[in-house]
């Protein structure tokens, strides 16, 4: 009768030389098994019938493997799946992944690898480019954005941390959405939340709005890394897989690159903007914030002609829709290479045993925002149970070493990029203090002022019927002074006090002189009228400009990491690139004891992001093959939201050592990534392993 028992069927699936060979009955035949029985051959690859024409290789509304086992079930009789113990169904289930996951590699070794994944290659780029544009984004417009909003040092550290924040939480949201609603929607909704955000918050006058867009706008590009390479892997081979997801990540660092480059050419130029009155100002900094959007832009107008990955759509049960999309990729491949005649001899692909629950709610039941409400609640709690599984007795260790290992990497590498400038920014200050100039009982009268004062410190002088008219005070310092029937106009001054001072019938008219910059002062008969709005500095002067390059030169030193990494990536495997990039980093984390000078630090930062990359590609790989299709995706989307708070206790713990001490953030971090390396050398080796 042409099928056989489901039992006999499973037993046909063996392993030789590591090799998966797939039964002729139908659910799979390779291009050059030959047929057991001629009659037995399927029509959707004879190319011809008599009766009717079928062109070679055509989809012919193939029956489903589940058509098949009903009308086993026909002739047999057999207990519905209701009345089954769910782990007979969960074991059943898990005959049929493995049986999927070997057959799922061959089928994407026939389609080759080719144009369709050079194409995927470049729009997923796209994707994971704006994912390291939005890392550097809020370091970048910090310097313009403080002063344009009149932040303070608090305001600053939340508005550096408020993006780590959302895409931590946007990695296991979205993460864990992705294997329930699929890879190619989810990243579109991520990519799509960043974009719209992104784009307000360059608009927005108020540092709470601004504030709240960027915390919304990392939620969704949080999401883009676990999809991503979730994503990708999914139409790679066995042996192309380390290789080309250890490409992808270039484009991580292409994002630093374009962050940089924008950055420094775009914020000094303060005249790119515009003002409508006061209160509405369109800075160059702003700009900028634009710009960095219009690579996750471009991804996501790309990505609407991309296909939702296969191995996806036949976890959840949809075969025809997998077989096309495999046929697309097949027959891409083939017209690229010049063989449009090569047949896609795949007929029918395993389908695992479907055991969710879909609960369908019907139009008429309850209102619009119930149905909604249901099937909100109902997805969120698959996410959890996706989310805990992650944590069972098969896949606990794994997940808890991995967890360390991506903690302990990200502590230390996230802490020591924001410590570098950091401290290269205090050997800045500490250059400028040295170059101070110090007037001492100094008395001027009837003098006026109209010129920029910087770096300087003025004590127990005296001051009587000056002006200080249209001009800048830079670091400037008054102590123990006495100014007495003086006049201030159209003052512009950034860090300058006036402490321990005496202003007697003084005027302070159009200025920024506020009250916090008068320190146990004595105001007697002194008149303020009609205060600056606003913090009104000159950028252009204000802009550090080595703070872009030192980012810039960080960005672009891991380019030789990522070709060793991605050449060698299936040569020596993911564990000893794991271990041997963090202890090779750890060594040069320890060398920064010895750097005393902005060179130094900037040559240590170089070749410390260059050889600790290797281990961030490896790592990506690894979780990727890790964990089978329906928990991929949660699972990376959990371990990338622990890498970044750790990102956010690195930024505070070494941010608050710089002009301290080096000792602690260097001992910190390499302890963390020795400790980091070492136990990664007990995780599983995955390099010749399918995806499950």
């Amino acid at each position: 009768d042409g099928y056989r028992n489901t039992n006999q069927v499973s037993d046909d699936y063996r392993y030789q030389d590591g090799n998966y060979n797939a039964p002729n009955d139908g659910y799979y035949r390779g291009g050059d098994e030959p047929a057991q029985e001629e009659d037995a051959q399927s029509d959707v690859t004879e190319g011809h019938d008599e009766d009717d024409e079928v062109y070679e290789g055509e989809y012919q509304g193939i029956p489903h493997p589940d058509d098949i086992k009903e009308k086993q079930k026909k002739r047999a009789p057999a207990v519905d799946d209701e009345y089954r113990d769910r782990a007979d169904l969960m074991a059943e289930r898990m005959e049929d992944e493995e049986q999927l996951a070997h057959q799922y590699e061959n089928i994407i070794e026939e389609c080759g690898h080719g144009r369709f994944q050079w194409t995927l290659f470049f729009v997923l780029g796209l994707a994971l480019m704006a994912d390291g544009v939005e890392v550097f984004v809020v370091g970048f417009v910090l310097p313009s954005a403080e002063k344009d909003m009149c932040l303070s040092s608090s305001n600053k550290g939340m508005l550096g941390l408020i993006v780590y924040l959302g895409m931590m939480v946007g990695a296991v949201l979205l993460g864990g959405l992705a294997d329930k609603l699929g890879r190619k929607q989810c990243l579109i909704i991520s990519l799509a939340i960043n974009a719209a955000f992104a784009f307000l918050s360059s608009f927005v006058q108020g540092y709470g709005f601004f504030l709240f867009c960027r915390l919304i706008s990392g939620l969704g590009i949080g999401g883009t890394l676990p999809i991503v390479f979730a994503y990708f892997s999914e139409f790679l081979s066995r042996e192309k897989r380390g290789e080309h997801l250890s490409w992808l990540c270039m484009f991580w660092m292409i994002g630093g690159i374009y962050a940089s480059a924008m950055a420094w050419s775009i914020i000094p130029h303060y005249g790119w903007g515009f003002s409508m009155g006061t209160k509405y100002h369109f800075h160059s900094w702003r700009v900028f914030v634009l710009v960095c959007a219009l690579p996750c832009i471009a991804s996501l107008v790309a990505l609407k002609f991309m296909p939702e990955s296969p191995r996806f759509l036949l976890e959840i049960g949809k075969h025809d829709e997998a077989w096309m999309i495999l046929k697309q990729v097949h027959d891409t491949n083939m017209r690229a290479k010049g063989e449009p005649e090569r047949v896609f001899t795949v007929s029918y692909i395993k389908t695992p045993k479907q055991v969710d629950e879909f609960i369908e709610i019907q139009s008429s039941t309850g209102t619009w925002y119930q149905r909604w409400l249901v099937r909100i609640t109902t997805t969120l709690k698959q996410v959890w149970d996706n989310v805990l599984y992650c944590l069972t007795a098969q896949y606990r260790m794994n997940t808890l070493m991995l967890a360390v290992v991506w903690f302990t990497m990200a502590l230390s590498y996230y802490g020591l990029i924001v410590w570098f400038p950091d401290m290269i920014r205090y050997f800045q200050d500490e250059a400028y203090e040295s170059r101070v100039k110090i007037f001492d009982e100094e008395e001027v009268s009837h003098f006026t002022f109209n010129f920029t004062l910087e770096n300087q410190i003025h004590r127990n002088g005296e001051y009587r019927n000056d002006k200080f008219i249209g001009m800048k005070f830079k670091e400037v310092r008054f102590e123990d002074s006495l100014f007495e029937d003086c006049y201030f106009e159209d003052v512009r001054s950034s860090e300058t006090f006036f402490e321990n001072c005496t202003i007697i019938s003084t005027v302070f008219y159009n200025t920024d002189l506020y009250e916090h910059k008068f320190i146990n002062c004595r105001l007697i008969n002194s008149t303020f009228m009609k205060e600056k709005e606003g913090c009104h500095i000159d950028f252009e002067e204000d802009n550090d400009f080595l703070i872009y390059l030192v980012s810039f030169l960080g960005s672009l030193s891991v380019l030789p990491g990522n070709i060793i990494s991605a050449l060698l990536m299936d040569k020596i495997g993911r564990i000893k690139m794991i271990g041997g990039s963090m202890l090779i980093s750890a060594v040069c984390c320890f060398f920064l004891f010895f750097g005393n000078s902005e060179s130094a630090m900037i040559g240590w930062q170089c070749l410390f992001c260059g050889a600790s990359i290797a281990a961030w590609n490896a790592l990506d790989v690894i979780t990727v093959e890790l964990y089978p299709t329906d928990k991929r995706a949660t699972a990376f989307g959990i371990l990338n939201g622990l890498c970044k708070f750790g990102a956010i206790l690195g930024n505070s713990i070494f941010s608050s050592f710089v002009g301290i001490t080096k000792v602690v953030p260097i001992l910190l971090a390499s302890s963390a990534l020795v400790g980091g390396g070492l136990l990664a050398l007990r995780l599983p080796e995955t390099r010749e392993q399918v995806l499950m």
